[in-house]
């Protein structure tokens, strides 16, 4: 054969790659002539390259946190991950601040249907709950697009789980030890906490309302002897163990098979369960007005044990064959925390009362998500796209119990009385009795393509909503007194005989004291939204993306006050016109110019709206607030991003927003003078402005000797202005003669921190058989902002500064074992949150100032990987 030319083309293109070479002539007898070959593969979309392509490419602002990045910076859930982005922190167990903003600020996706939040306290779920081994990206949009919900004011979380790309199977194990918490003698956990039904969770059946009045109104229940001695499965007392290392074991197989010439069914199960001690210790204090003098009600120590167990398990199956997709996915989390917490010190200015007590909690929550999602094209031209999903979604501290004595000398044999507050068991419920989610849309590109990449023209139309259904339920039972109360002698760790025994002789037994009424509350949410979207390329360098979303916000709440029978019901149905503009401008092809607008909504956490008084034996109450209202956002956004090369960027985001009824967080005096309460108002208005930077940074460009090194840092600093609402005015206005409104100080939005910092260093050298080795340094910060708003003489509370620097080692020892080294909180900041030192009142407290604090330790971890 005579070969002329031996072509294989070099194409990038969507995806794919065509490689291209040629070749002289060449002349072999008896063969055929051969004018040309193509080879064609596949690229990696989940690499931090392709990310940041992707990123350039898209006309809204969107980030992403890929698979590649999750694996080198040794991020072991969704939560660490988001936090490598720009503008995102996470707060101590308050979920994630995007430019400043609470957590109810955003909204969650799971490969984009939305999702409830397993915990009443949160707005989303919590993240550190959801395992990156089967996330493929997550994307995070700070710029709202119609096709989005519209609760956006900080970010939309779309977490798209792993894609069934090609076959493997992985295992790996992880432990890790915390300087604070691990080998901790006399770490204490409560009794069934331990073993395989405390290990799966299964220990909070023995924590259920009794038969006895689970299923009927609260009519204060007396249980008789063998009830109260029968009824409750669960001990008081707590073990005191060595407190062990932390693990984790992790079992991730994907496999694919053929289905006809062109399609393929892919199947996907993960299987997590990862265990956890934590030891903190630090101040538990409360401030109050004391006749115009502002001193400490509390002065508290608190010693925190927590034993934390988290169970994830993820099925997905899925066809693929040329313009079809269809996804089924099933993903289940469990989180059970069995937590100890002990408290000394006096409370409500009873200097001279030293008092010890104990709360023995168990917090879990169970979510299930079962999703199905499918896509087809219709030529080049049409797109269709539909999922739905059902969600059954519980959150429980069953047999909450709290015990309150005299500070003892000998805690092995200690005085106690019955009655009063001294024996209280609680028992919360949220109970998800129903959540489903839907979307769908159809695209059609319009205009002739010509000889340019896409089509001028792409227009959508669609609908997403959701409906959500809570019962909520808030129950007391007390240890009471029988005959002649005289004081007991206890161990404090192994209280349960003694109970026991005052009950076989009649001197104590249990009685519900829920309130008939206000017990249970039912919210009901539904939101439906249809919208348009229409995306004109005039050239390509020109993309303007125009749309608008009509959403339905209709909730229901369903409610008595405290000793009265007339249910109320509180309905607030309103509709929403939400429009936005996003347009990119690509100066060349290296700069994009970036602006966007849009109106949107925020809808508050379960809690800020739940009608219960949460209430806490430190004589702290958390009271939802049934009035609030949805804020509504006004954002705007100029951007400028600059690409040097494939996996090199810098930009600088100028941002603006006006929320009217921003939601914030108070603390104030109880109404029965005893304590603190913590509620929710609405603000009249709350105004934003801010600037973000971003870079990332190949060090090459300074030496060729430090080619390997990667710098990538981000930092936001915002100014932020509050108009207080009449509520709040009545909350914070101190009681002086004459003052007026005007004299109160000017203050910023509560949880908008002034500034975050987020930076990490990266090495990477590769071996001569290709395999990897990385190390990066990973460090942030976030400025001191409003914990809560302060009420009555006060000054605002604040949430101080935290530094975080931790190390990731991660080496690719062969083909097939991979090990990982991490170092948490390396330089062991100081939790705080502090009264600020601007109160309307003198303030005398010696200088102590701390509404709380605590040490989290130093976390090492060393987790080693096998893959088939």
């Amino acid at each position: 054969m005579k070969i002329n030319k031996l072509s294989i083309a070099v194409v990038f293109l969507s995806g794919s790659m065509f490689y291209a070479q040629e070749t002289k002539q060449d002349t072999i007898i008896k063969e055929k002539k051969i004018d040309g070959v193509v080879i064609q593969g596949s690229s990696n979309k989940k690499t931090e390259t392709a990310v940041l392509g992707e990123q350039k490419k898209a006309v809204i602002q969107k980030q992403a946190v890929s698979a590649e990045e999750i694996s080198r910076k040794g991020i072991s859930n969704v939560e660490q991950g988001l936090t490598k982005v720009t503008g995102i922190t996470t707060v101590e167990g308050r979920g994630l601040f995007v430019r400043g903003l609470e957590e109810r600020y955003n909204y969650l996706l799971i490969n984009g249907l939305g999702s409830p939040s397993n915990n009443p306290f949160q707005k989303i779920i919590a993240l550190k709950q959801f395992p990156t081994d089967v996330v493929g990206k997550l994307n995070i949009y700070k710029t709202f697009n119609s096709n989005l919900y519209g609760d956006f004011a900080g970010a939309t979380f779309d977490i798209e789980t792993l894609t069934i790309d090609k076959p493997f199977t992985k295992v790996e194990f992880s432990v890790g030890v915390n300087t604070l918490s691990t080998f901790r003698d006399n770490f204490k956990v409560s009794e069934g906490a331990q073993g395989i039904n405390g290990y799966l969770g299964l220990n909070s059946r023995d924590r259920r309302l009794p038969n006895e009045v689970r299923d009927s109104r609260p009519n204060t229940y007396n249980f008789n002897k063998s009830e109260s001695l029968n009824s409750f499965k669960d001990s008081w007392n707590v073990d005191n163990i060595k407190s062990l290392p932390n693990t984790s074991i992790g079992f991730t197989t994907v496999q694919k098979v053929k289905a006809g010439e062109t399609g393929n069914i892919g199947f996907l199960f993960s299987l997590n369960q990862g265990s956890k001690f934590s030891y903190r210790e630090g101040a538990n204090n409360q401030y109050r007005d004391n006749g115009q003098i502002i001193e400490l009600s509390n002065l508290l120590d608190k010693k925190s044990y927590v034993y934390e167990l988290e169970s994830s398990v993820l099925f997905g199956t899925a066809y693929k064959n040329k313009g079809t997709n269809i996804n089924l996915n099933a993903i289940y989390l469990q989180n059970s925390a069995n937590i100890i917490e002990d408290f000394t010190g006096f409370k409500n200015f009873s200097v001279e009362d030293k008092r010890f007590f104990r709360t023995n909690q168990q917090d879990v929550s169970r979510f299930l998500n079962l999703q199905l999602t499918a896509s087809q094209k219709l030529g080049e031209r049409h797109l269709f796209k539909a999922g739905g999903s059902y969600v059954m979604n519980n959150y429980s501290q069953p047999d909450r119990k709290i015990f309150e004595l005299t500070y003892p000398q000998d805690f092995r044999n200690a005085a106690f009385s019955y009655g009063g507050n001294n024996l209280i068991r609680q028992y919360l419920d949220v109970d998800g009795r129903f959540y489903a989610s839907a979307f769908g849309e159809y695209s059609v590109l319009l205009g002739d393509k010509g000889e340019r990449k896409d089509y001028p023209m792409q227009l959508s139309v669609g609908y997403n909503g959701f409906t959500d259904v809570r019962k909520n339920s808030y129950r007391f039972i007390f240890g009471t007194p029988k005959g002649l109360n005289t004081p007991v002698n206890i161990d404090v760790d192994n209280i349960q005989s003694t109970l026991e025994n005052s009950i076989n002789n009649d001197r104590l037994f249990y009685k519900e004291d829920s309130d008939a009424y206000s017990y249970l509350s039912n919210i009901y949410q539904f939101v439906n939204a249809g919208y348009l979207n229409f995306d004109y390329k005039p050239n390509d360098s020109w993309d303007i993306l125009i749309g608008g979303r009509f959403e339905n916000d209709m909730r229901i709440i369903r409610y008595n006050k405290p000793g009265d029978a007339t249910r109320l019901n509180l309905t607030n149905n309103k509709n929403y016109f939400l429009p936005s503009l996003s347009i990119k401008k690509a100066l060349n092809n290296k700069n994009n110019l970036r602006f966007s607008v849009s109106k949107t909504v925020t809808r508050p956490i379960l809690i800020e709206t739940m009608p219960i008084e949460y209430i806490n034996p430190d004589n702290t109450t958390v009271r939802g607030n049934e009035n609030i209202s949805n804020s509504e956002n006004y954002n705007i956004d100029l951007k400028w991003e600059y690409f040097p090369t494939n996996k090199e960027m810098f930009a600088v985001n100028l941002f603006a927003k006006r929320i009217d009824n921003a939601i914030e967080k108070s603390i104030a005096p109880s109404g029965n003078a005893s304590g603190v309460v913590i509620t929710f108002y609405n603000a009249d208005r709350a105004t934003l402005a801010g600037v973000e930077l971003e870079g990332i940074l190949s060090l090459g460009r300074i030496s060729e000797s430090l080619n390997k090194f990667t710098l990538g840092a981000n930092a936001t600093f915002m100014y932020t202005d509050v108009k207080r609402s009449e509520e709040q005015l009545k909350t914070e206005r101190p009681n002086l003669p004459g003052f007026t409104d005007d004299q109160l100080h000017k203050r910023g939005l509560q949880g908008a921190a002034p500034y975050t910092i987020n930076a990490d260093l990266k090495y990477e050298y590769k071996n001569s058989k290709n395999l990897s080795s990385t190390l990066s340094v990973v460090y942030n910060v976030s400025g001191s902002k409003i914990y809560a708003v302060g009420g009555s003489g006060t000054d605002n509370y604040y949430e101080k500064p935290f530094h975080q620097l931790d190390f990731v080692y991660q080496n690719q020892i062969t083909k097939n074992w991979n090990v990982k080294l991490g170092i948490q909180n390396i330089l062991n900041s100081k939790y705080r949150v502090e009264l600020g030192d601007n109160s309307y009142y003198p303030v005398k407290t010696n200088g102590n100032y701390a509404l709380n604090n605590y040490f989290n330790g130093v976390n090492f971890n060393f987790t080693v990987g096998y893959t088939f």
